[in-house]
């Protein structure tokens, strides 16, 4: 299918882009038209090998995929994807996918939604997502700009993050994390030792009322926690408290 961009290029400039990678036509066309109604620009692929090239080389500002797609699927083309990029990604999965949305959260996804889903859900978490990454990842270097998020340098012990620059260390070595992966863990490192229940986090990360359940919650941590032991195999920063939530120690 052919990639759809506005008439007016000064318009398109302006317009964050969405990209669709979806084997079925119905929800590329369904999608793509409200999207665009409520703004966005958008690019649609059939298929994930002529996605990769396309988003590696000229990427948007937010992808959604499906998981199960001829030639490549969700699952490889996000795998590729992350060895260059951190571009926000969407995955569509079917309700009996869990151990694939697990895995595709594991590898750097933002979010997920089970199918069938409601416009009105993905619309609004593609909303969080990009003024999330907004307001993470612009540095705001140029002399005379105001930073985009005015938090202070947070350093807890080992930790060390950077929340105008999207930026975490831990014993002096960096690790990278997704947008709603840096938010979980700002809001746990805020205060040391304080139990935050997984509601109390997901407001944290998803601001625009969105619900989320349990499972994903619980996947954010578990990347987390996989990608300290990374740099830190004895890592055990963030606490589980059965029943209550999680806390983070600086010890």
């Amino acid at each position: 299918m052919a990639e759809q961009a506005p008439s007016d290029v000064a318009t398109a400039e302006l317009q964050r882009s969405i990209a669709l990678v979806d084997d079925d036509r119905n929800i590329l066309t369904t999608l793509s038209i409200a999207l665009q109604a409520e703004g966005y620009a958008t690019r649609v692929y059939s298929d994930g090998e002529a996605a990769l090239k396309a988003l590696t080389e000229n990427p948007p500002d937010l992808a959604v995929f499906d998981i199960k797609m001829p030639r490549m699927d969700g699952m490889e083309l996000l795998r590729r994807l992350r060895e260059t990029s951190d571009l926000p990604v969407i995955f569509l999965t079917s309700k009996d996918e869990e151990q694939d949305e697990e895995a595709g959260l594991a590898m750097g996804a933002d979010d997920y939604i089970a199918k069938p889903f409601s416009q009105r859900l993905l619309l609004a978490r593609i909303r969080a997502i990009l003024r999330r990454a907004s307001s993470v990842r612009d540095p705001g270097s140029e002399a005379g700009e105001e930073e985009t998020l005015d938090g202070p340098m947070i350093e807890r012990g080992r930790l060390r993050m950077d929340p105008s620059r999207h930026r975490v260390m831990w014993m002096d070595r960096p690790v990278s994390l997704t947008v709603t992966e840096f938010l979980i863990l700002e809001a746990l490192a805020q205060r040391p030792g304080v139990i935050k229940s997984r509601n109390q986090l997901m407001d944290a990360a998803y601001p625009d009322d969105v619900f989320v359940d349990d499972r994903t919650v619980d996947s954010h941590i578990k990347r987390l926690r996989r990608k300290f032991r990374v740099v830190d195999p004895q890592f055990s920063g963030i606490e589980t408290l059965y029943g209550a939530g999680y806390s983070f120690s600086d010890g």
